[in-house]
């Protein structure tokens, strides 16, 4: 379908509709937010075996943006565009026990940036992130810092990680597609950055993640579920609970609440906020999976170094075989949108691709 270079690994997955400006480099200075019309939907399609599908159009796909169908087109190839990847390493907590596995990517790494111009930058985060080596051209630096890696305290805090590399992915060349390869842990511990926050950083800049993770230890997910409790409370009564139920909705009425309860979920904007709720929970529960399917990337599991590098591998050659589905929303209202592709073939097919992208309000930016 596509061609085979590999360089479209993390160039033709942007996928998104804002993003930053900025005349420099230097992550310090002010960024000026650019507005674009235009959301791209990054999308894998395999069969039930595993094989991915090649022969699909733009007519055989259906996206739905807060639950309303989309005109889309397919783009065109875009491997010959410049990458900016952030690579996001935990280097504490469990991921001390890694740090080993990250010591021979060179020609790994090298396959997956492939023959473009490039900028790679290394992020290590323990209880809080680090940027070890800046945006380079220079990918010899990035194979030795992480061939090199200190073991950091017993901190774990992804999303503070992903937070940080975004905002240094911001101040690239507007022209540079970005990506994250995240190698962390399977469960955050105590970032400062909220989950509500999280989710807009990450629907709302032109990033790609892709994430490689390691199970977190049994001690850590007893720890994050005990913290665990929803913030956003139901509906007056519970909605639907018998008890404490509105006086109309008494008895033999109980179905007729129910399905006001149901209707009030019905609308599209209402889609967005049980995504956004349900993006939220995801998130504290499983977060380097959950960030995977919001942005649209891939998630693997590794063991040990042997596993990562069959999973970079994997990864190398599906990603030139993406579709990129691009639409104008009908409906650009400022907030989460929820995001649903799927296919009109008759056969079952697996997809892959992103649930979910962020437009900003410029009342309040």
């Amino acid at each position: 379908m596509k061609s085979a270079c590999t360089v479209f690994l993390l160039l033709g997955l942007t996928p998104l509709f804002i993003w930053g400006q900025q005349s420099g480099t230097d992550p310090d200075q002010p960024t000026l937010t650019v507005r674009s019309t235009l959301v791209q939907v990054p999308v894998l399609v395999k069969n039930k075996t595993g094989r991915v599908v090649f022969e699909l159009t733009a007519d055989d796909f259906l996206v739905t943006d807060n639950g309303v169908r989309q005109k889309t087109t397919l783009d065109a190839d875009t491997d010959s565009q410049p990458l900016a990847l952030a690579i996001v390493v935990e280097t504490g907590g469990a991921g001390a026990q890694h740090l080993g596995d990250y010591s021979q990517l060179d020609s790994v790494l090298d396959a997956l940036i492939g023959n473009v111009e490039h900028r790679v930058a290394v992020i290590g985060f323990d209880s809080g992130p680090h940027l070890l080596v800046p945006f380079s051209s220079r990918t010899a630096d990035v194979s030795r810092a992480l061939a090199g890696l200190d073991k950091g305290d017993n901190g774990a805090a992804i999303l503070d990680g992903i937070a940080f590399a975004v905002e240094r992915l911001r101040a690239q060349p507007t022209r540079y597609r970005r990506a994250i390869l995240l190698l962390s842990e399977t469960i955050d511990q105590d970032s400062k950055t909220n989950l509500d926050e999280a989710l807009r950083l990450i629907g709302d800049t032109n990033t790609a993640i892709y994430s490689f993770s390691f199970s977190s230890t049994r001690a850590a997910v007893s720890h994050e579920a005990s913290k665990f409790r929803s913030s956003t409370p139901g509906p007056a009564h519970g909605c639907f609970s018998r008890q404490g139920a509105d006086r109309e909705y008494d008895g033999r009425h109980y179905s007729k609440q129910v399905l006001d309860c149901i209707s009030q979920l019905a609308p599209p904007l209402r889609l967005a906020t049980m995504s956004f709720l349900a993006g939220r929970t995801a998130l504290r529960t499983k977060t380097a999976e959950s960030v995977v399917q919001l942005a649209g990337g891939e998630f693997f599991h590794f063991r040990d170094a042997k596993e990562l590098k069959a999973g970079l591998i994997a990864l190398s050659n599906d990603l030139p075989n993406y579709y990129v589905l691009s639409f104008r929303p009908t409906a650009p209202t400022p907030g989460l949108h929820a995001l649903h592709v799927e296919t009109q073939a008759r056969r079952p097919l697996v997809l892959n691709s992103r649930s979910e992208y962020w437009i900003e309000d410029d009342t309040t930016r």
